[in-house]
């Protein structure tokens, strides 16, 4: 966690600067996928050396990299075509994916270069009830840092945080309950939309604005990683076409949650002429 921490921070810092200098779409994103398993690699070996760390943790380089992994217009792509707005929905999926293939190829040629193998992730031997309590934390965390990126201000950013943790810890709980993934996470995605309904009428801040940052944590970046490094090996084709068909299924029913909690909760959505 802690050399994701840094890796991410990083590479987003550079991602920034590029952008701010206006350079193209491909470059920021290769560079700053790049800087973040760099660094990450050079910590690990760090303190792999020094303390003794275990290498079956090196798979942790995917997770410095989840910055880049375009959410919100995954989202919002999907509830634009949801209200027939096809041209608003197509060029933010056109988009999301752009940077999808540019960041997940870039992650294979540095995984490649750095010897670095997208491994399962150790299991965590600690109790159920310590295990909640660190989601919730570490899902508003996440959500509140989404919300920042998107230039929320602190208020809505702390309630998409509030309902991040709710949404995020039902999700991860049922899967752990072996619900499949898109299940789990159409339900994660329903009552983070049916959370905000609430708070909106309270608040009166825009819906998007905390729904969709609510979510985007539970975007598979991770799957979709695996599944493009699985698909460029000869012999692990069939297991990268089982993770793109679980990150698809799972990128199909976040928006569905949020389209269908505001079916159930905005008359103006609900109808169409």
């Amino acid at each position: 966690m802690l050399c994701a921490f840094v890796g991410a921070g990083l590479g987003n810092t550079l991602r920034m600067k590029l952008i701010k200098h206006n350079y193209t779409l491909f470059l920021n994103v290769a560079a700053s996928v790049s800087l973040a398993c760099l660094v990450y690699a050079l910590l690990f070996n760090f303190l792999e050396t020094c303390f003794g760390i275990s290498t079956l943790h090196e798979a942790g380089y995917i997770c410095s990299m989840l910055f880049i992994i375009p959410g919100f217009p995954f989202i919002t792509s999907g509830i634009d075509l949801a209200k027939l707005d096809l041209r608003s929905g197509l060029e933010r999926l056109a988009y999301a994916i752009i940077i999808i293939l540019a960041a997940t190829l870039t992650a294979w040629i540095c995984a490649l270069v750095l010897h670095l193998q997208p491994v399962d992730f150790v299991k965590l031997h600690i109790s159920t009830s310590t295990k909640l309590l660190l989601r919730l934390l570490t899902s508003f965390g996440g959500v509140f840092g989404f919300s920042i990126m998107f230039n929320s201000s602190k208020k809505i950013a702390a309630s998409a945080g509030c309902i991040g943790a709710i949404a995020n810890t039902l999700r991860l709980t049922l899967v752990d309950l072996s619900l499949p993934a898109a299940a789990a996470a159409f339900i994660g995605a329903l009552t983070a939309g049916l959370l905000a309904s609430m708070i909106k009428g309270n608040t009166g801040y825009p819906r998007i604005a905390i729904t969709v940052p609510s979510i985007v944590i539970m975007v598979p970046g991770l799957y979709m990683y695996r599944a493009i490094y699985n698909l460029e090996l000869a012999a692990t084709m069939s297991i990268g076409a089982n993770w793109l068909i679980q990150s698809l299924l799972i990128v199909l029913a976040l928006p569905m949650g949020l389209i269908f909690a505001r079916i159930l909760t905005d008359p103006s959505f609900r109808y169409c002429t």
